[in-house]
């Protein structure tokens, strides 16, 4: 399903065609209002409705670029061409819902951008009933004179049967729904019991206090924490991130399953992992007084945030407690009680007394972390990074897979605790490797464009606000900081959330890449994603690449250094498309 479909070659002789400037090969990305782009490297080209030749999204196209701007698009930046020859179809399959009429039915496409019907002989319908979610097979695309014509080829079910809506999207976007057999088998005969051998080559760090904080429901618990106060004023914070790199081996089954999920999928009702479940829920995941393999990352920092010194290793953990969010949020809400900070009712404070007297044992290490967090996040909010608080909701479903309420997804005090110790582990560990020239992934979020930027400002200036210090045609005048006063200046104000939309909609997007170029969002010249290898394939790369400097003493041959730097532009590149899927479901 959903394979590339190459058109066959009429006259135009490509390599010759391609020696004019005015023409390129790209991939054709369609609006739903009918226009569309080809990105060309850095360059975007406008493509007007009438000038696509019934380009579906995602198709490879041959384009020639108009000389002047003079056409539709409102956007006069971008140079305006148009399509003169599909060159291979992206899919050959979509879903939609069939509808049926007496000799013929037609398929009316999920995905927006495709803004014809598929016609669907009678005798290609394969039984399919009025209003059934389907997967047609186009059999002859659309053009200028005839509609696109094809098979029903499986019929996912009807439109108002519980999961059929997920089904659909994980059909529509060909995501990874199970598991090849010989994946799976490869993961089950991984042991469950950690390698004897192995625990003397690593730091034993299994006496340590050492706590995974994750939502309730969460089962591939890739990272713990610890805090420790120095007698200097100081912090050391220890980051322990599950080894998963000690079991899935480059060029093995699970891990070229892994670069082709590039990350796990969290929908509704169901998690799409990017590993089988024997290693995500099993072996690599901190669960609770088991010993695991991880790679730790311990961090001095001084009472202003800063990280003094660091160290990254192969160790061996036992946690010592697997904590919740909501626990971890009523610890400290007893503690701000305690010390006559805040008030509670009755009720309330009987309930988190209830929570604080089970973990009685590590209140003050609970306290030490809160400490640490604060302080990390005001050096954070001193950078300038930014935070967008745009409510995420969570869909509440009944035991048929109905959806029956939306709530809003609470974020509290002990996310945030989180959230900084992971954050401060990948600059901690993009820094170190970025100096040492190694090759890597970075996640990367790029200086807005000025004019995004200028445009935005005109919005902002009809509210009363402005990102300031902007200079005309000078990117480097662009700084997070301008931004994180405006959102901090509309925070609680009834613009707030309109604010908020429109400078996310002037950001450019994060993705993954093998250089280095920052991360405007969090005001970091260099960050990564390292903390979440069960779940993210850039961070499993990472995690091989730290192991192999590791074990090479920091000074890894040619052949290798080569072999990861070719590795890292591609499955950065990959990781990236991956990413772009598991946001639209």
């Amino acid at each position: 399903m959903g394979r590339k479909k190459k058109v066959k070659s009429d006259k135009i002789n490509l390599e010759e065609i391609l020696q004019n400037e005015n023409y390129k090969i790209g991939n054709f990305r369609r609006n739903e209002r009918g226009f569309g782009f080809v990105n060309i490297g850095e360059e975007e080209i406008f493509i007007s409705p009438k000038l696509t030749k019934s380009a579906l999204d995602g198709d490879n196209v041959l384009i020639k670029i108009f000389e002047d701007k003079d056409f539709e698009n409102m956007d006069k930046q971008k140079r305006e061409g148009m399509v003169v020859k599909i060159i291979k179809h992206e899919n050959d399959t979509l879903v939609g819902t069939y509808k049926k009429s007496r000799n013929f039915g037609f398929v009316i496409p999920d995905n927006k951008s495709v803004s014809e019907d598929i016609y669907i002989p009678k005798k290609k319908s394969a039984g399919a009933r009025n209003n059934q979610k389907v997967v047609v097979r186009i059999d002859k695309y659309a053009d200028e004179n005839n509609k696109a014509e094809g098979t029903i080829v499986e019929i996912i079910g009807g439109i108002d049967e519980a999961g059929v809506d997920m089904l659909s999207l994980i059909k529509e976007y060909r995501l990874p729904n199970e598991f090849p057999q010989n994946v799976i088998d490869e993961a089950i005969a991984i042991p469950q019991i950690l390698d004897e051998s192995n625990i003397q080559k690593r730091v034993d760090l299994r006496n340590e206090e050492i706590f995974t904080i994750d939502g309730e429901d969460a089962k591939d618990l890739d990272d713990a924490v610890n805090v420790k106060k120095n007698d200097d004023g100081t912090y050391t914070l220890g980051v322990h991130i599950a080894d998963v790199s000690y079991y899935v081996k480059s060029g093995s089954k699970l891990d070229k399953e892994a670069i082709k999920r590039g990350t796990s999928i969290y929908m509704m009702d169901r998690v799409i992992p990017m590993l089988p479940k024997e290693l995500s829920n099993g072996i690599c995941s901190l669960n609770e007084n088991q010993d695991r393999f991880t790679i730790s990352v311990i961090m001095k920092i001084d009472e202003k945030g800063k990280v003094v010194d660091s160290d990254v290793f192969k160790s061996v953990i036992k946690t010592t407690r697997r904590m919740n969010y909501n626990d971890v949020n009523d610890i400290f809400k007893y503690t701000d009680v305690q010390n006559n900070v805040n008030e509670l009712d009755e009720n309330e404070l009987e309930r988190v007394a209830k929570v604080a007297r089970k973990y009685e044992p590590f209140i003050e290490h609970f306290a030490r972390m809160r400490e640490l967090k604060n302080i990390l996040k005001a050096r954070r909010d001193r950078n300038g990074s930014l935070n967008l608080d745009i409510p995420e909701s969570k869909i509440i479903l009944n035991e048929n897979g109905i959806a029956v309420d939306v709530k809003r997804y609470d974020y509290l005090e002990s996310n945030e605790v989180i959230e900084q110790f992971m954050l401060t582990a990948n600059e901690t560990v993009a820094e170190k490797f970025y100096w040492l020239q190694s090759p890597f992934i970075y996640r990367v979020h790029e200086v807005p464009d000025i004019d995004k930027v200028n445009e935005l400002n005109k919005f902002l200036f009809n509210l009363g606000y402005k990102i300031r210090g902007v200079k005309k045609d000078d990117e480097d005048s662009i700084h997070p900081k301008a931004f994180a006063q405006v959102l901090d200046e509309v925070k609680g104000k009834p613009e707030e959330k309109v604010v908020s939309n429109l400078i996310l909609r002037t950001l450019k997007v994060a993705k993954y890449e093998s250089e280095n170029r920052g991360h405007f969002g969090i005001a970091s010249k260099c960050y990564c994603h390292f903390t979440s290898p069960i779940r993210r394939y850039p961070d499993l790369f990472i995690h091989r690449v730290i192991s192999s400097y590791l074990k090479h003493d920091y000074n890894i041959n040619d052949e290798l250094r080569k072999k990861y730097e070719i590795e890292a532009i591609k499955y950065a590149e990959s990781s990236s498309e991956r990413e772009k899927d598991a946001q639209k479901v």
